[in-house]
C-alpha cells in the first residue's frame, strides 16, 4: 500500500494529542489498511485519552476502552465473540503504548500471544509514562532522562526487549514499523491482516513533550532512529525467520540523541557505550537474518 492510495479518514482532525506526537499517525496508517469494519481495543493511555473521551471521539472506528493491563485480553474476548457470531471478517486490533505492553499489560500480552489468538497488536513506543507525567518504563533507553530518572539518576537499566520475548512465542508475526516509513509500515499491518493467529507490530513513536525536541522534527528522529540502526525495521515469521526491510545507512548515534533534551544530560564516555551497544545489537540482529526484504 502506497501512502497516495490513502482515501478514507478514520481518525479526524481536531483530536487532543500534542502538537507532533506520533501516536495519531500510528493510528492513522493502522485505520486505513484495516477500514471501517474494525474493532479497536485502547487502554488508560495517551491514544486512550484523546479517543475515548466522553462525549466526542475523533475516531470513525468501533472502539473498546479497557484498563491498563488488560488490552490483549479484551482483544482476545471479543474476537472469539466475533468468531461466534459468524462475524469472521471484522478486523480485531488492540493498541496500546509501551507501559501498557512492556510492563502493565505484559501477562495478557504474553497470555494472548500463547494462545495465538487471532488479531493484531500494536505497541506505540513513546518510551516512558507520557500520559501521566513522563515517567520511566522497561522501554526507557539507558541514559535517558525522565520525571523518574532525574539528572543525578537517569535510566540505568538497558530497554527491554519486547521484539524478541514476543517473537519467542513462536507467533506467526511480528514486525517494527515507523512513522517515517508509511508504506512500509501500511505494508505490515496489510500483512498482519492476511494472517490467522496472533500479529505483534511494534512501532516507536516519538514523543515531542517527553523525549524534549521541537514539534517538527517528529519523522525525522523517527527516522533517524532507523537510519542509526537504535530501531531497525525487520520481521520475525514463526519466531525464527527473521527479514529485514530497510538497510540503514549506519549514521552515528549522536544525530538522534543531540536532538533530545531527555539525553543532554548523558556523562564522559555515555555516548560511546550507547553506540557500542547499538552496534552489539545490530550484530546480534544480524546473525538472525535468513533473508532480506526490500529497503
Amino acid at each position: 500500500m502506497k501512502a497516495k492510495d490513502l482515501v478514507e479518514e478514520y481518525l479526524v482532525s481536531g483530536h487532543g494529542a500534542c502538537p507532533g506526537c506520533a501516536m495519531p499517525v500510528v493510528t492513522r496508517y493502522t485505520y486505513h489498511v484495516l477500514g471501517q469494519n474494525t474493532i479497536s481495543v485502547l487502554t488508560a493511555s495517551c491514544l486512550g485519552t484523546i479517543v475515548l473521551t466522553y462525549p466526542f471521539s475523533p475516531t470513525q472506528v468501533a472502539t473498546y476502552s479497557t484498563p491498563f493491563a488488560s488490552a490483549a485480553a479484551a482483544a482476545s474476548g471479543i474476537k472469539a465473540a466475533l468468531d461466534m457470531k459468524g462475524h469472521t471478517q471484522t478486523a480485531v486490533v488492540a493498541i496500546a503504548g509501551d507501559g501498557g505492553t512492556f510492563d502493565i499489560g505484559i501477562q495478557a500480552l504474553s497470555a494472548a500471544a500463547e494462545r495465538n489468538e487471532d488479531f493484531i497488536y500494536i505497541c506505540y513506543d513513546n518510551e516512558a509514562y507520557m500520559n501521566t507525567g513522563i515517567q520511566r518504563s522497561s522501554a526507557t533507553p539507558w541514559g535517558a532522562w525522565t520525571t523518574t530518572t532525574p539528572p543525578a539518576s537517569l535510566k540505568n537499566q538497558p530497554k527491554k526487549d519486547i521484539v524478541e520475548i514476543v517473537a519467542a512465542h513462536g507467533v506467526p508475526y511480528v514486525a517494527t514499523a515507523s512513522v517515517a516509513y508509511p508504506e512500509d509500515f501500511m505494508g505490515k499491518i496489510k500483512k498482519a491482516a492476511g494472517i490467522r493467529g496472533f500479529k505483534f507490530i511494534y512501532v516507536l513513536s516519538p514523543c515531542p513533550v517527553g523525549w524534549r525536541f521541537a514539534s517538527e522534527n517528529t519523522i525525522r528522529l523517527a527516522r533517524l532512529a532507523v537510519q542509526s540502526k537504535i530501531f531497525p525495521l525487520y520481521e520475525v515469521e514463526e519466531g525464527d525467520r527473521y527479514i529485514l526491510n530497510v538497510e540503514p545507512e549506519g549514521v552515528p548515534v549522536n544525530e538522534y540523541l543531540e536532538l533530545q533534551g531527555r539525553f543532554s544530560f548523558l556523562r564522559e564516555g555515555d555516548l560511546e557505550r550507547i553506540q557500542e551497544n547499538v552496534n552489539h545489537e545490530w550484530e546480534r540482529l544480524m546473525r538472525k537474518l535468513e533473508g532480506r526484504g526490500g529497503a
